[in-house]
């Protein structure tokens, strides 16, 4: 794949528009979904494959399987999480 530098801008809203050279060089389309990775001062987007979902959610399901927690569970949690960090 040849490397490619574009510029992007963040809206009022957030949002982030794929300049189309990297949308076509990576064939990202339209509802696919991209994995966000933050390092530091460095974030990362990556194409999230049936492959890749399944390599990233393993260790999640082995680790569920450790304890009582439901895949149900989890909205509640990550919003009692999000509430504890704006503390």
């Amino acid at each position: 794949m040849a490397e490619v530098i574009e510029m992007g801008k963040i809206s009022a809203r957030g949002q982030i528009a794929i300049p189309a050279e990297i949308r076509r060089e990576m064939d990202l389309q339209e509802g696919q979904r991209v994995l966000f990775v933050l390092e530091n001062d460095t974030l990362m987007i990556k194409k999230i494959t049936s492959q890749t979902f399944s390599q990233i959610t393993k260790p999640l399901k082995e680790a569920m399987k450790k304890t009582n927690l439901q895949e149900k569970d989890v909205p509640e949690l990550l919003q009692q999480f999000r509430k504890s960090k704006k503390k």
